[in-house]
């Protein structure tokens, strides 16, 4: 198999910011009011002192993220759009660590849907973030073929950049949340610790049937999100698709 060479440096100028949004769009196919961040908007992150940055596969455009600076040092990464499965996400984020670490900034945040699995196991399990917040509806009702008009339920995450990421063996829980037949069935979510599992491919389900898609919003919101009101804290993911969420 051939290997995969990803660069990724920082973007200044207005042509390079229109081909992320020539890519953004051809991943999430937005309606056109609703583009996940618009040129301006990256000219003046850029022009500010955020984080704007494309990956570049043999001088093709296949990611970018785009990024502010927020309170409590730390950047706040607002969208990372890549090609999948080539190890694209990776470099990104690398990179993005780097710059903030050569900058002084020790966190970084973002926002993710709990119910993308292949995220959470990402960013829980691979990068060594960690949930602090479950935000009901973030950005209103999404238009793009991802997310398809469903509430945006999002957890914020922190990756706290000088900390050494310790590997967690997940422990053996109480199953509060599992897939059935593609849907979800709640279990007790009572426990020292607790798994609330996640549907296998939300996306696919939401376009093939979205009332099973708007059934697993509701469920994850009622009991990760419950979860997290009451004090539980978010400690791994497993390979099999559960949050390991630890009693407060």
């Amino acid at each position: 198999m051939r290997e995969v060479r990803v660069t990724v440096r920082e973007l200044h100028e207005i042509g390079e910011f229109a081909d992320v949004h020539r890519l953004f769009d051809a991943i999430w196919h937005p309606d056109p009011a609703n583009p996940p961040v618009t040129v301006e908007l990256m000219r003046v992150f850029s022009h500010a002192g955020g984080y704007v940055a494309g990956a570049y596969e043999d001088g093709e455009l296949v990611g970018a993220c785009v990024g502010l600076l927020a309170s409590g040092n730390s950047l706040h990464s607002h969208v990372t759009g890549a090609v999948p499965g080539r190890g694209v996400g990776h470099a990104l984020k690398s990179h993005q660590r780097r710059w903030c670490l050569e900058r002084g900034i020790d966190r970084i945040t973002w926002t993710y849907d709990p119910l993308v699995r292949r995220n959470a196991y990402f960013n829980i399990a691979k990068l060594g973030a960690r949930p602090f917040e479950y935000v009901e509806n973030f950005y209103g009702r999404m238009a793009d073929a991802i997310n398809e008009g469903d509430e945006s339920d999002r957890l914020v995450v922190e990756w706290l950049l000088k900390e050494e990421v310790v590997a967690r063996r997940p422990d053996e829980g109480v199953a509060a949340l599992v897939e059935v037949e593609g849907g979800p069935v709640r279990g007790p979510a009572h426990g020292p610790v607790v798994l609330v599992g996640t549907p296998s491919d939300i996306e696919t389900l939401r376009r093939r049937d979205p009332g099973a898609g708007r059934a697993w919003r509701y469920a994850m919101r009622e009991v990760l999100g419950g979860l997290m009101a009451g004090g539980g804290q978010v400690t791994g993911f497993t390979k099999k698709g559960d949050y390991v969420v630890s009693a407060g």
